[in-house]
């Protein structure tokens, strides 16, 4: 009774806001399309739409089989993708979740050793998820993430990798340069630059300046960690980054790092995986790679490294 086309159908309707754009997605007809639905319908013997004027809306038998589809789908197209890459010779791919922006320096630190290592697997890196991190793993879209900040879920397990420090990045001639370290107060007349994530992830306020009642005279956000510390260098604010990053791009932007706090914030990042694919050899490989990264330099930018096979999914 309950065909795949169904379940896609639902899916590309929620995605396109009508049957006849999930139709032209689908590569069937808008007839066809209508006439299956209805006929699982019919068989069901419930609606799964009501029809306000052009719009189509869920009833609870809809977003109940809506659901299905958006935890199934990415599960047979796994499977698919697996068996054809059996099928052509190939190992696999290791699909990895980003859930924080300079750890996609650190990524790339590890990402050729490890293609190196493991020549019949693919890296494919997902910066963004329909349903958050966990959600993404809970969904088969990744296979590993990677995250300073581990919810923790039964059927997975985080593994810290990495531990680093959270610091205060001035330019030279900042009047801070000398100081070891901030007080928050100090932030009340800065400008701030951070990525653009909701204030609630970003641990400069979670950890330091919210717990003292304290926000920044101005916050901008910048996409990128080369421009925000170029940013930085040219006196325009101050941001908050691991200790790490800094330290490698300090010698040509001179650069200095403040302690934030006299005992600072000390962070680690973690891999997540489900329990059920834990042990997967080349994904195992993967976390001990990661756990030796600290005696890694700095990988150049992506585009300077033509050995990296590595695609960088924005959806």
């Amino acid at each position: 009774m309950l065909e795949r086309i169904h379940l896609a159908t639902l899916l590309e309707v929620e995605k396109q806001g009508s049957l006849t754009a999930a139709a032209e997605v689908l590569h069937v007809t808008q007839s066809a399309l209508s006439h299956s639905m209805k006929k699982l319908e019919q068989q069901l013997g419930t609606d799964l739409w009501l029809r306000e004027g052009r719009h189509l809306r869920l009833t609870q038998a809809g977003q109940y089989l809506l659901a299905v589809a958006q935890r199934m789908l990415p599960q047979l197209e796994l499977a698919e993708h697996r068996l054809r890459q059996y099928a052509q010779g190939e190992r696999g791919t290791l699909r990895i979740g980003m859930e924080c922006h300079p750890c996609y320096q650190w990524l790339l630190k590890i990402v050729s050793r490890y293609l190196a290592a493991w020549p019949l697997v693919d890296v494919d890196v997902k910066q963004k998820f329909q349903f958050g991190g966990i959600g993404a793993l809970f969904g088969f879209e990744i296979d590993l993430l990677v995250t300073p900040d581990p919810l923790l879920k039964p059927g997975l397990r985080f593994e810290p990798v990495f531990d680093y420090e959270q610091v205060l990045v001035v330019h030279k001639d900042h009047p801070w340069a000398g100081q070891q370290e901030v007080a928050p107060e100090q932030l009340n007349e800065e400008t701030l630059i951070t990525y653009p994530v909701p204030v609630e992830r970003l641990d400069i306020y979670t950890l330091f300046l919210l717990p003292a009642n304290v926000a920044p005279r101005k916050h901008k956000t910048i996409e990128t960690t080369d421009i925000m510390l170029q940013m930085v260098a040219s006196g325009r604010g101050v941001t908050a980054l691991p200790k790490w990053l800094v330290t490698d791009y300090a010698p040509q932007l001179q650069l200095r790092t403040l302690r934030l706090g006299p005992k600072g914030i000390q962070k680690h990042i973690y891999l997540g995986a489900r329990e059920a694919d834990y042990a997967t050899d080349y994904l195992q490989s993967f976390i001990e790679f990661a756990r030796l990264a600290d005696s890694y330099p700095l990988a150049p930018a992506y585009a300077a490294r033509p050995d990296i096979n590595l695609v960088v999914w924005t959806k």
